[in-house]
């Protein structure tokens, strides 16, 4: 199978590009890799595009072991025939050659196996040549059992059903058999009691909705066309007898649609519509987390971290620039006037001893009330106070990674330190965390799990890689997603820096045992050594390009960190110049960004917000206000906004712009800070609907 020519179709790519892609993934490259420093190969194809051909050449693979299996299978039968043969390689999906294989396929005993054991089978074949004899009832309905499973095991007959489907199938759902209408579960789902839509028009949302309903035993669902007429007709054969045998016929070709096609059809469209779904929750997923892990860091800033509680208390850590836990202990500001007082003096305290430079909040149970709190202190220095988002820092306080981080402590300062460094450098502290506990998702629980860990994961790696990774203080965790490097790996590179110290320039990577050429290619582009003296190592220009570099410095008569600092210099560097074979000119003006700025951090620069002060719970909550929100989650049919009292609420997508908005990434972005206008509050069921129309932003 020529995958390349394949792939090509699929993807809409230059043939050429897909070879050299493939090529380049078989190699053992990495997408980041590819994507960077790999453009004239790929003609500058993005993660995305080479993501697509790395998935869609794996599935090509697995489909070309089952064709061999296939194959297998029926020659040892004795029924592999050249015309077969040639047919099931010419199969270009996975559907097209289980259809050649279904009349091959092993099975236990069925009606027709049964009836051709009584030697009925002479009987279906003069039915199916238009003869006719008095046969009795029994051995008619033996030839029917026949015929109907032969005409279910035509491939051609198959897909004329499958077009009906996709024209005219619906996606319906009704109250289960058996389940009482008062039942308590029902509540959850009666939007969807008697709902009907076209299987193209139905939206991710709505389909894992209905398919949650069914798998609760509340909803009953079905994918198919309302007229099974219109299928049973597709069905009947243009060579369909006449007279007796046709009304046989007829009757088998129904019996074969309603108890072997049908539902062998509807399962297929049904798990085709489970993967479309799946697909786009998936990439809504990806995209949230995305936004997230590059969400705008705060930087290197002494930071008090706040993890806030009623009962238990409020957990306090104080944080070097560097994330280092320097203190902990716990205050009680909310069990009396005296707690309170002695807590804004020890916040005092330890804000002036400890010189802390901002104060990260936690946004869970107690967090606005612990932010008043705050707002009562008088520092004798600028602090910044920020609520951070808590989702995942539970997890991670439980965590291997928090215990082998914190031995000492337990999961309550684990927490606190989480909602500290996360303020500093999200992503450093998020990729601790199982993507999928961040909880930015929509259906996460019901979608394909595999596919679900491995988007997010690839979703992970591409972040990672794109912001660079400082190689002497970046955790295990954030070192595992470099490219080429992995859990492994970062274990050595770790261990080596305990043990010998600093690494002083990039090269020394190759000290690293088991961390061979195959990997420094991979990885090193990547990495950035602050303490290294060539400026090269603090930016995202690769190895192999260093000598390139020093050549375009020498035709301009200066050196590289001269050539860094001097804009006049580069502007009169000739590109054209420097194009070789395997470094043209998306490399070299690559290159020439990185000079201007080495190692320039991609995420946007940190801005404070605050949410109403005058607003702290649900109860203060009015038709009509136009409130501060953050943008916390974003699914397909809206986003959820923070406005500071413990429940987001929804602008969903018909209230994002007067124009029609179809995907609402197109108009909001997480952690976004906008002004929000209240439509609804229904206290009942703690529900806030929300718009941006009418609002300025």
């Amino acid at each position: 199978m020529n995958y390349a020519l394949i792939i090509s179709k699929r993807l809409e790519l230059n043939v050429r590009q897909v070879e050299k892609t493939v090529e380049l993934l078989e190699s053992g490259a990495t997408v980041p890799f590819i994507a960077r420093y790999r453009k004239e190969a790929t003609g500058s194809l993005n993660e995305v595009q080479i993501a697509a051909i790395r998935d869609l050449l794996l599935r090509l693979k697995e489909l070309d072991k089952r064709r061999e299996a296939i194959i297998q299978s029926v020659d040892e039968q004795g029924k592999l025939t050249d015309d077969l043969r040639r047919q099931f390689e010419a199969a270009e999906t996975l559907t097209d050659l289980e259809d050649l294989y279904l009349p091959y396929r092993p099975k236990r005993r069925t009606r027709a196996t049964i009836a051709i054991e009584k030697g009925l089978e002479p009987v279906a074949d003069a039915i199916m040549r238009g003869q006719w004899d008095n046969w009795d009832d029994d051995a008619l309905a033996g030839a029917r059992d026949i015929i109907a499973e032969r005409v279910s095991e035509d491939a051609a007959v198959r897909n004329r059903v499958r077009n009906v489907f996709r024209r005219r199938a619906m996606l319906s759902s009704a109250l289960a058999r058996g389940v009482d209408p008062d039942d308590e579960r029902v509540g959850k789902f009666e939007s969807w009691i008697d709902w009907k839509e076209p299987i193209a028009k139905a939206p991710s949302h709505r389909i894992l909705a209905l398919f949650r309903g069914e798998d609760a035993g509340v909803l009953k669902v079905h994918v198919k066309p309302e007229k099974d007429d219109d299928c049973i007709e597709a069905m009947t054969s243009h060579t369909r007898p006449r007279g007796k045998a046709g009304d046989q016929y007829d009757m088998a070709v129904a019996d074969s649609y309603k108890r072997l096609v049908m539902p062998s059809i509807e399962t297929e469209f049904r798990n085709a519509l489970k993967e479309r779904a799946d697909r786009e929750a998936i990439r809504v997923f990806a995209e949230n987390l995305r936004q997230l892990l590059l969400a705008a860091p705060l930087g290197q800033k002494r930071t008090l971290a706040i993890d806030p509680g009623f009962r238990t208390g409020c957990k306090v850590v104080c944080l070097d620039a560097q994330g280092q836990l320097l203190h902990n202990e716990t205050i009680y500001p909310f069990t009396s006037v005296r707690e309170e007082r002695a807590a804004v003096n020890k916040l005092e305290a330890l804000v002036e001893a400890f010189h802390i430079e901002a104060i990260a909040i936690g946004n869970g149970t107690a967090g606005r009330e612990t932010e008043e709190v705050v707002q009562k202190c008088h520092f004798n220095r600028k602090v910044i106070a920020v609520s951070v988002s808590e989702a995942g820092a539970s997890v991670y306080s439980a965590s291997d990674v928090a215990r082998r981080e914190f031995p000492d402590y337990d999961i309550t300062v684990r927490g606190a330190v989480s909602i500290g460094r996360r303020l500093m450098d999200p992503l450093s502290e998020l990729v601790k965390i199982d993507p999928k506990s961040i909880g930015v998702g929509q259906y996460q629980h019901d979608v394909d799990q595999k596919l679900l860990s491995e988007s997010l994961g690839d979703t992970v790696v591409s972040c990672v890689n794109s912001v660079g990774v400082e190689l002497n203080t970046a955790s295990r965790e954030l070192l595992s997603y470099v490219s080429g490097i992995g859990p492994a790996l970062a274990d050595k590179i770790v261990a080596h820096r305990n043990k010998n110290g600093a690494f002083a320039d990039r090269h020394a990577l190759k000290q690293v045992k088991g961390l061979g050429d195959k990997a420094f290619e991979q990885c090193a582009g990547f990495l950035r050594v602050r303490e290294s003296n060539n400026p090269l190592d603090h930016s995202a220009v690769h190895p192999e390009r260093y000598a390139l570099v020093e050549r375009m410095a020498a035709s301009v008569g200066t050196d590289v960190a001269a050539l860094c600092k001097d804009a006049g210099l580069r502007s009169s560097i000739k590109l054209e110049q420097f194009v070789s074979a395997d470094c043209g000119l998306p490399t070299l003006h690559d290159i020439m960004k990185e000079l201007e700025k080495p190692g320039l951090d991609p995420r946007a620069k940190f801005e404070v917000f605050e949410f109403d002060k005058n607003v702290t719970r649900l109860e203060d909550v009015q038709e009509g206000m136009v409130l501060p929100g953050i943008v916390t989650n974003i699914t397909a049919f809206g986003a959820f906004v923070d406005i500071g009292v413990h429940q987001d609420g929804l602008i969903h997508i018909s209230q994002m712009a007067s124009r029609r908005v179809s995907d609402p990434s197109e108009v909001v972005h997480l952690h976004q800070h906008l002004k929000v206008k209240v439509l609804e509050v229904d206290f009942r069921r703690r529900r806030i609907s929300l718009t941006l129309k009418g609002v300025d932003q």
